[in-house]
């Protein structure tokens, strides 16, 4: 009898431990839009409803030296979590009013949301992890010390998964208190990885970016990978730094990469190259070239739109003689880039009202020091 009893109550708390410490929220729509016409905190993050064009103005100046990479709207209404250097940061008000919550034992912390108002701090190229659950964050042993991405589960609350970087996965059910390797390196040994997208409607759904061998996708949680094509020419080899799968449709996957055959000094574009993909990851076409007026570096943030799969956002910043920031607009259904200017050193991080998508959140940089 006690061992049935020790067994029932472990079950039971992996079970609590899997569950969000919130109520599932109403939905995207209970929230609404900010109502402020400044943004109350330290700066770190603004809003804009018009692509970039006008920003919100904060109540505060951001100060050097200040990063802000991770950004989210979680599924509780008007709430919001960003991390600025090592502080995490919450919103209740849509986006008006910041205050801080937490110190996280790392910095430059990206953030994924997870249903019930939950959320996972990570860093990327390390092995900080961490759950949190409105102001309560729980330090979490990561299966690598080199995480490349991570990916929660909208169907299963607990469910999410990450990379290392080798290019392995790794699943948790248990809102990542314990993890089990599942799969197979997405390149060959040896390779550098660089990044691993987790498409955001499917978990098995992964695009993973690797030095010289390019991208490779999964559409079965890792178990078998697809060399992806059209990132250079046949037999040639290609970096890819970046890639995200668009929320508006698992077949869209932008990516930022360098064609390894082009990447000569004084070439165009030195190879650098915005990508898409119509199928998943399997094969991608350049749709913007690094140039003087779309300036692409191997950092470039990418950020689709979550309603419009031909809409993706990105961005290229200097504090370099005071440039200041160009966010771009691209209409992969035309071609056209449209172009904002602000005074910021940079933009770290992109998120989306998700009751009105217009209504874009910026996390910020500030690296001046003079």
């Amino acid at each position: 009898m006690k061992r049935i009893s020790a067994a029932v109550i472990t079950a039971a708390a992996a079970f609590a431990l899997a569950q969000p410490t919130t109520a599932l929220a109403a939905g995207p729509a209970a929230w609404t839009a900010p109502s402020c016409a400044r943004v109350t905190g330290d700066g770190s993050v603004t809003f804009t409803r018009d692509d970039g064009a006008h920003l919100t103005p904060t109540s505060v100046p951001l100060k050097p030296t200040s990063y802000t990479f991770g950004l989210v709207a979680l599924d509780t209404p008007n709430t919001l979590l960003a991390t600025h250097n090592s502080e995490l940061q919450r919103s209740t008000d849509a986006g008006c009013t910041w205050t801080r919550i937490a110190n996280l034992d790392a910095g430059l912390t990206h953030l994924t949301a997870a249903t019930g108002g939950r959320a996972f701090a990570w860093e990327q190229n390390g092995g900080y992890l961490a759950r949190v659950d409105g102001k309560k964050v729980t330090p979490l042993t990561a299966p690598t010390t080199a995480i490349m991405g991570l990916g929660t589960d909208r169907s299963r609350p607990g469910h999410l998964r990450l990379a290392g970087n080798d290019g392995v996965l790794y699943d948790s059910t248990d809102a990542g208190a314990s993890w089990q390797r599942v799969g197979t390196p997405a390149f060959e040994a040896g390779t550098g990885v660089y990044t691993v997208a987790f498409d955001p409607a499917d978990l098995d759904h992964a695009v993973a970016g690797g030095m010289v061998r390019g991208g490779a996708v999964t559409t079965d949680g890792g178990a078998t990978w697809t060399a992806s094509t059209g990132l250079t020419g046949p037999g040639s080899p290609a970096n890819l730094f970046n890639a995200v799968v668009s929320p508006a449709s698992s077949s869209v996957v932008y990516a930022l990469g360098i064609d390894l055959a082009q990447a000569t000094p004084g070439s165009p574009a030195e190879g650098r190259h915005l990508y898409r993909s119509s199928d998943g990851g399997r094969s991608f076409t350049k749709v913007v070239d690094d140039s003087a007026e779309t300036k692409l570096t191997n950092g470039t943030l990418l950020a689709p739109s979550p309603v419009d799969p031909d809409v993706f956002y990105f961005e290229y910043g200097t504090y370099f003689q005071g440039y200041g920031t160009d966010l771009f607009r691209l209409d992969a259904a035309t071609g056209k880039v449209t172009k904002t200017h602000n005074a910021y050193d940079g933009i770290s991080a992109i998120a989306f009202n998700p009751a009105q998508p217009k209504v874009m959140y910026l996390g910020l940089e500030e690296v001046r020091v003079d």
